[in-house]
This record gives C-alpha cells, sequence and structure tokens, in this order.
C-alpha cells in the first residue's frame, strides 16, 4: 500500500467581481501550477479560502502549507512603516487570513513554504522590514517585475551557505530564477537571509528557530531551475514526517 500523501494547504487570492472576468462577484483565484508542483512533488494539494477566523481550524487538519504570491502588498503598518508608497496596494482579508495561517502552522511545528508575497509575509513576522517599491529606493536594482515571460528565467540568486536552502539545493551556488516583485525585504529581523539577488537585494528568507519555514522571492513552482523541483520535494517530504 502506498504511503499516504501529506496535505498541503495552498493559500487562494481573493478576486473583486467584475462584468469582463469570471464572476461579477467576487471569487477565489490560484494559478495552476502551485497545485500541479505540489501534487508532482508528491503532496496532496488543497487550496484554503480566505476565513481569518477559521486558521487554526485549516492548519489541524494539514501537514504543511503553501503561502502564495498575489499583486497586492502587506500593509506597511505591520513592520512599523509610517508612510505608505503610491504603488501599495492592500487586501487585508487575505493578510489578516493568512497571517492566522502562519501563526497556526508555526505553533503546530508544520512546514510552512513562502513564495513571493508569502515570503514577504514571513519576513514581517519575523520582524523584518520591507522596501515598499524597489525602483525608488534603487533605482540602479536589475528589473524585478521583469518584462518577460513569468514562465523564463531573469536573473540570477546566490544561495548562502550554511542555510536550509542551501542544504535543500545540495549546495548550488547560483540559480536563475523568475522575478515578478516591486518590493523586498529591507532588513530581515530574526529571519536568515538564504539568497540574494546578483543586485544585492535580498531573495529569501527564513526562520532559523522552525524546522522549516522558508520563502523565496521567486516563483519556483514554475520549475525554471532544477532546484525549483528540489525544493518543492523537500517541502513535501518534511511535511510527511513527524515533528
Amino acid at each position: 500500500m502506498a504511503a499516504e500523501r501529506p496535505v498541503i494547504g495552498i493559500t487562494l487570492d481573493l478576486e473583486d467581481g467584475g462584468v469582463e472576468r469570471y464572476s461579477r462577484f467576487a471569487w477565489c483565484a490560484l494559478r495552476e501550477n502551485y497545485l500541479s508542483a505540489v501534487a508532482t512533488a508528491g503532496g496532496l494539494p488543497v487550496a484554503l479560502p480566505l476565513f481569518p477566523q477559521l486558521g487554526q481550524e485549516y492548519v489541524a487538519k494539514l501537514d504543511g502549507l503553501v503561502i502564495t504570491g498575489g499583486a497586492f502588498d502587506i500593509d506597511p503598518l505591520l513592520y512599523g512603516a509610517t508612510q505608505r508608497h503610491a504603488s501599495v496596494t492592500l487586501r487585508p482579508r487575505r493578510t489578516r487570513a493568512e497571517s492566522m495561517l502562519l501563526a497556526a502552522a508555526l505553533h503546530r511545528n508544520i512546514p510552512v513554504l513562502g513564495i513571493c508575497g508569502g515570503m514577504q509575509l514571513i519576513a514581517v513576522a519575523l520582524g523584518a522590514t520591507l522596501i515598499q517599491h524597489l525602483p525608488d529606493t534603487y533605482p540602479t536594482a536589475l528589473p524585478h517585475e521583469q518584462p518577460n515571460p513569468r514562465d523564463e528565467a531573469s536573473h540570477g540568486v546566490d544561495i548562502q551557505p550554511d542555510t536550509l536552502l542551501a542544504r535543500i539545493t545540495g549546495g548550488a551556488r547560483r540559480i536563475a530564477v523568475n522575478s515578478a516583485h516591486h518590493q523586498a525585504v529591507s532588513t530581515p529581523g530574526r529571519g536568515r537571509v538564504n539568497a540574494i539577488a546578483e543586485d544585492g537585494v535580498i531573495e529569501g528568507i527564513e526562520d532559523p528557530d522552525h524546522r522549516f519555514c522558508l520563502g523565496v522571492q521567486w516563483h519556483p513552482e514554475f520549475g525554471i531551475d532544477p532546484t525549483d523541483r528540489t525544493l518543492f520535494k523537500a517541502f513535501i517530504q518534511a511535511s510527511g514526517e513527524q515533528a
């Protein structure tokens, strides 16, 4: 009998309704390759709706949690900023729900993988601050909102030694990634930086006090570099192990 697949919760996005969109009413959305990346790596993907009050109940049923990205930003108030850049777009209900899911997952000590905005949420939970708009703060930075398709590489990142990500990637020093963000981690708080872009922008962070709580700024669900699949496999393997 085959071993049971670990149950992996994957956070949905919440979209406003509109005549030209999927529905006139609010609807949840998730790019399919998040689901297929988890399934291919051996997990049982389950899409999670955004109900902050149900976060603990959802996490009680999970073996691992993926916090996805999206076209929105974390409220700067959550990391102590007193001003909000004009480019910042908020989705308060989503942030509340994902924050509750993250807190419950850390309390249960189940593995967490944060992707793009999910990585930034993990960072803020670890006391980090964010750069609200990279083009303003670092005008000479790489185009982190890449102009080429998202399923292609945009730039390289250097994997930092003595990190969980370095152990997962088998000692790879630089990998090719895609890039779809206008914000980034500024100061990491108590988080450990595990990846840095060629221009010095922080591209990954992890919680040194948790057995598997890791975030990357790129989108490994596209499988651009072989280490992307390795990352998902390591996450699923950790999710299938007892804490």
